[in-house]
């Protein structure tokens, strides 16, 4: 694939998808926000995103609108084989100086990663994630929906402990206000996903929903954890109650999914 940089060749290191139901959540709360930072359209069928070196070493995020090409590929590594990513130049739609996330690989023979000095625009940068924000807080969720059994059998040796201090969820004003803005989202849905739902069990999905300063993890057959920009750090656990099951089953039926 032609690079951006003097003809270069250009050296794919990775890929991720922007849709609806997929998204570097690091970026934003919801789809659009995602691509307002990365100067897009939120078209309903998304982009997939490649992220590479130029000859020179100068990284480079290259849109593309076809995000079935780069699901293919990310599926394939997933399960550790080769696969070739290179869009046809008709795919790309634009190609943007910088990396929007922070990459711990670079392509061999090639002078280490930099942003090009001759782009027409300030290139992306990664978040800061170096201290508690909104930014760190969704990667905090995200790594809590990845390894959801391990922070729920946390949650049973704290009930198990009768450590009552855990539960949180009656007493933290924090809570109840993310409770009432999702109560809000199943009146007046938010943006596209602002609310997504995977695959979790025959049974059950793992939900992802985020708002103005918190961020929530659910199963819908279990109960809720709850993060916030005000504490930083803090998993906060919400028990099932009367109220949080079909609040959950609601958000589901909101949510953007994979398809």
């Amino acid at each position: 694939m032609a690079g951006a940089a003097d003809e270069d060749e250009f050296f794919v290191l990775t890929a991720a998808l922007l849709t609806p139901p997929k998204f570097p959540a690091v970026l934003g709360d919801d789809y659009p926000a995602v691509c307002a930072a990365l100067g897009l359209l939120p078209h309903p069928a998304g982009y997939g995103l490649i992220f590479g070196q130029d000859g020179t070493g100068a990284r480079w995020t290259v849109v593309v609108d076809d995000a079935s090409l780069v699901a293919v590929a990310l599926a394939t590594w997933d399960v550790g084989m080769e696969h070739e990513l290179s869009p046809a130049d008709r795919d790309i739609i634009d190609t943007i100086p910088g990396w929007p996330l922070a990459l711990a690989v670079a392509a061999p023979g090639i002078p280490d990663p930099h942003d090009p000095t001759d782009a027409d625009r300030p290139p992306l940068t990664p978040p800061d994630t170096g201290e508690w924000g909104p930014a760190q807080r969704r990667l905090g969720a995200d790594e809590i929906a990845l390894h959801w059994r391990d922070w729920r059998d946390r949650m049973t040796a704290v009930e198990e402990g009768d450590e009552k201090d855990a539960e949180k969820d009656a007493e933290d004003p924090g809570v109840r206000r993310v409770l009432a803005d999702l109560r809000d989202y199943v009146d007046n849905p938010p943006p596209p996903g602002r609310i997504r739902s995977t695959f979790a069990t025959d049974d059950a999905r793992t939900l992802r929903a985020d708002g103005p300063g918190w961020s929530l993890v659910a199963r819908t057959d279990d109960l809720a954890f709850v993060l916030l920009d005000d504490a930083p750090g803090e998993v906060i656990p919400v028990t099932r109650g009367e109220k949080l099951p079909a609040l959950l089953t609601a958000l589901d039926g909101l949510a953007a999914r994979p398809s």
